[in-house]
Parts: C-alpha cells; sequence; structure tokens
C-alpha cells in the first residue's frame, strides 16, 4: 500500500494486520483518485471509517488542505497517526478516536468525504443518511463511499444527489454530489 501520487508519491503507508481491515486496492484507489482529481486541492477531507488513513493521506499529498480522520479501534488510529507522520502531514490532519457516526453530529463541515466501512456491516447506509441529515457537505461537496458491487444504496434526499457508480470486479465506489445555493433555488 502507497501514496500513488502528489508531495509524499511512492511512500510505503503501514498496514492493520487481521482480516477486520480491508484497506483500498491500489487499482481502485487511483481510479477514485482520477474520478476527484480537479476537486481536492485546497480542499477540506473526512476519512470516515480511516483504517490506515490511506484515502485522506492520498488527498492531502494531492493537496488538500486539511484532513479529518475517524476510527472507533485504538490501534488504526494509533496507525493512522504514524502513516501521517510518516508523510509530514500532522500539521495538516486531525485524527479522532471513536464512533465514526457519533462524530458526524459534530456539525464540523467538509468539501469531500471518504466512506469506506466494514462491507458486512450497514455502517454505510447510516453514514450517508447521517451526512446527508446533518448536512456536512458544504455546497457543491462529494461524497465517495466503497462498497461490495452488490451492494444497494440509499438515494439521499435535496441537495444531495447520486452522481455515478463504477464497478471495478466485486468493489463498486458511488460518488455523490451535494448541489450549491443556486441549484436548490430551482
Amino acid at each position: 500500500m502507497r501514496v500513488i501520487t502528489g508531495t509524499a508519491r511512492g511512500r510505503r503507508l503501514k498496514e492493520l494486520q487481521g482480516m477486520e481491515t480491508r484497506p483500498t486496492t491500489d487499482k481502485v484507489k487511483e481510479s477514485l483518485f482520477s474520478i476527484i482529481q480537479f476537486d481536492i486541492e485546497g480542499r477540506r477531507v473526512l476519512d470516515l471509517f480511516a483504517g490506515t488513513g490511506q484515502l485522506g493521506i492520498e488527498a492531502l499529498s494531492r493537496g488538500a488542505a486539511e484532513a479529518v480522520f475517524v476510527d472507533r479501534r485504538p490501534d488504526a488510529v494509533r496507525l493512522v497517526q504514524e502513516n501521517l507522520a510518516l508523510c509530514g502531514f500532522t500539521d495538516r490532519a486531525r485524527v479522532k478516536s471513536g464512533d465514526a457516526l457519533a462524530y458526524l453530529k459534530s456539525g464540523e463541515k467538509f468539501d469531500l468525504i471518504f466512506l469506506d466501512p466494514p462491507y458486512a456491516a450497514d455502517l454505510l447506509e447510516q453514514a450517508l443518511t447521517a451526512i446527508a441529515s446533518f448536512d456536512i457537505c458544504r455546497e457543491h461537496g462529494i461524497i465517495v463511499a466503497e462498497s461490495a458491487a452488490d451492494k444497494v444504496l440509499p438515494e439521499l434526499p435535496a441537495p444531495y444527489r447520486l452522481y455515478r457508480e463504477y464497478r471495478y470486479g466485486k468493489i463498486r465506489l458511488s460518488v455523490y454530489h451535494r448541489s450549491g445555493n443556486e441549484d436548490e433555488a430551482t
């Protein structure tokens, strides 16, 4: 697992042991960042269910202004902190230990949100619903959700909408957009 491009290009990130955490494959990560490549620089990022922190770290490497990482596992929180230090991003990141869904109630706003919870749980649906309910995406924000290819994700209420879905073997990336106020008036 490595940082693909940007200021930390080529850095190998440490991984969690065991089967509970399933890092995004390099192929899927490359595709994901190709999809959003023009929507990263200067943005505020949330890496919910952070695991190793690789998605938020990749965004920081590509010019995101700052990132918040949330995970409930103490070993994951320590690993994200180690990976941030390894890449030199500790000054632009915060790592939160605790329940990801509870964190969404904080009211913090983000431009880009990564969701990659354990596939077996129904956490993805809950997170999407909570993000829309608490409206934590800034205008024109983007949510990228990784799931099993056969997973059916909920439709979100306006101003959120499913923009596009991409399939990579057994993995699906669902990209949601939040419109701006000019779109809501019509």
